[in-house]
């Protein structure tokens, strides 16, 4: 039997196995589980907005190593216990009770496994399709009437910043079955992070093309950048997941106009999904020749995000793709090596192109209630809560959001945010510094100018990684520009999840990820072409045609500049 033949036989059976699967398993969660009496908590009142007595909310928890090193510079705090938990207990008399709490992949079979059993905690964060199986099997709370009611005006204006898309995607039915984390597709841009000190050791100018992005990766392997006299330095990085935020490669697909994680319009007018577009291949082909050539880590493909970094730290990688973020991450090279020095530079295209910077649609993530929890509505006043406390009129910020350069907003169950408050806090700092005024800056552009004048003036090392997101050369310029210049290219399918998503569009997923990376690993780019084939066959044929109806219908999202934002 051919390899193409059982490569289709492989992805028909999974797709079986996924279609008739979750049906008989949700139905019968459905039968199985019961509503929890009413009341169950012994009948609390609310007193100035405060439950009396306090009721227990539960909820699971993901962690990883970053987490867990940020908490063990807290003294008095655990995921558990801190500011946030004692914060909610205090003014609303919510206790947060996890039932368990695990690492990545343990964190997302354990709650598979919760899911499948109706043995989920009272506020559950999901993925669309999760979202969609559990109000199709009658698990989950009517939340429509619950959002409306509870959420503040600050709290709507937040969560609906980017439009409706993100609650449309949780309306099923016409009903809102959960409450979205903030979206902000912005937050998605990506960057160009290169090791300047290299460019300069190897008499190299900074990137404007793709051939210079190729160029220089050819370069930081073979020239001995670090000049140790070894040949153990690597151009780029990249991860096992290649959608990863940071060292993944949608930031360099883009330089060939590929975009294979959103939907776009073609010539006609009509969506299509960009993964199976043929600019993809042609980016195949070129990470599949610098993974051939020696120009990225030969075991990335078995690597995660965090252990590709110990390579970076260890100051060999020269050149990766990320988010505004990436230098809170890049620090650890300068760790090792004080002189390291990284820059942000804007993605490129080919030599006589021009660039557009893809924007995923950023909301991923739902806040479900279980069915029969007697207070659905702390979903709505957790949020409430967070919001006010780090973007409300009384905010403190620098206590409850960042507490000298740590994340201490990860402690919340829940993390809303003002999708575009990153870019908006570098705005007022650029305007402040033109007109050599700072005394309008508040909340968290000040907090933010703080650090980078102890960075400028003081040598503390943690603004290093403020500065070059936020300062006058950082990630958010080049974001403004993206987005002054016009190239920016949006998602242009913001709906809920389909009716065949539902059942195909992981298997798809999969699909696509699988065919990237055997192509990226030295298999035929011909490859790709099989792909499409199988990726229309499994399901993506239907999925177009009822994203176009959606589209026909509401004719995209508002893609207006983020300029008048500020």
């Amino acid at each position: 039997m051919s390899n193409r033949w059982k490569y289709r036989i492989r992805w028909t059976l999974i797709l079986l196995l996924t279609v008739l699967m979750p049906v008989s398993l949700m139905q019968g969660m459905s039968e199985q589980t019961q509503p929890l009496p009413a009341g169950q908590q012994g009948e609390p009142y609310e007193e100035e907005g405060k439950y009396v007595p306090s009721i227990q909310v539960t909820f699971v928890r993901e962690t990883g190593e970053e987490l867990e090193r940020m908490v063990e510079d807290l003294p008095g705090e655990s995921l558990i216990d801190n500011r946030w938990t004692r914060l909610y207990e205090e003014e609303l008399g919510i206790q947060i009770r996890y039932d368990w709490i695990a690492t990545g992949d343990v964190y997302n079979q354990k709650l598979g496994v919760a899911l499948s059993s109706g043995r989920f905690p009272d506020v559950v964060k999901v993925n669309p399709y999760q979202l969609r199986q559990l109000s199709n099997a009658g698990l989950i709370e009517d939340l429509t009437e619950m959002y409306q009611t509870q959420a503040t005006p600050l709290t709507k204006k937040i969560l609906e910043a980017e439009g409706r898309g993100a609650f449309d995607a949780a309306t099923i039915n016409g009903r809102l079955m959960a409450i979205p984390e903030s979206s902000s597709s912005i937050e998605t841009a990506q960057y160009l992070w290169v090791r300047r000190d290299w460019l300069e050791k190897l008499n190299l100018q900074p990137p404007k093309t793709m051939e210079d992005v190729l160029n220089i990766s050819e370069a930081f392997t073979e020239g001995d950048p670090d000049g140790n006299g070894k040949n153990d330095t690597y151009g780029m990085a990249m991860t096992s997941y290649l959608w990863d935020p940071v060292m993944g490669v949608s930031g360099f697909m883009a330089g060939y106009e590929a975009y294979p994680n959103i939907w776009i319009k073609d010539k006609k007018g009509n969506l299509v999904y960009g993964g199976i577009q043929p600019e993809v291949k042609k980016a195949l082909e070129m990470l599949r020749n610098l993974y051939l050539d020696g120009q990225v880590d030969p075991e990335f493909a078995y690597k995660n995000g965090s252990k590709e970094s110990r390579l970076v730290q260890d100051g060999k990688i020269g050149m990766l793709y990320g988010e505004q973020w990436t230098p809170f991450m890049l620090q650890t090279t300068r760790d090792t090596d004080p002189d390291a020095e990284w820059q942000a530079y804007p993605l490129v295209a080919e030599s006589g192109k021009d660039i557009r910077v893809p924007l995923r649609s950023n909301t991923g993530q739902y806040f479900a209630v279980k069915k029969g929890f007697a207070h659905p509505e702390v979903i709505v006043k957790l949020m409430n809560l967070h919001l006010d406390k780090n973007w409300g009129e009384q905010a403190e910020y620098e206590k409850y959001y960042n507490d000298d350069s740590l994340a201490v907003w990860k402690l919340s169950p829940v993390t809303p945010f003002p999708g575009t408050k990153n870019i908006d806090a570098y705005r007022d700092i650029r305007d402040a510094t033109e007109k050599g005024d700072y005394s309008s800056l508040e909340n968290e552009a000040l907090a933010i100018h703080k650090r980078i004048v102890a960075y400028d003036s003081e040598g503390i090392k943690s603004g290093w990684g403020w500065k070059q997101t936020y300062g006058p050369s950082g990630a958010f310029s080049i974001a403004d520009a993206y987005d002054l210049n016009g190239q920016l290219i949006y998602d242009e399918y913001t709906g809920g999840i389909t009716e065949s998503m539902v059942d195909r569009q992981i298997i798809l997923r999969d699909l696509q990820l699988e065919a990237y990376m055997n192509i990226i690993l030295g298999s035929p780019p011909e490859e790709f072409d099989r792909f499409v084939d199988d990726w229309y066959k499994l399901g993506g044929e239907e999925i177009t045609s009822e994203v176009n109806a959606w589209f026909r219908i509401n004719g995209g999202g508002d893609h207006s500049s983020l300029a008048s934002s500020n």
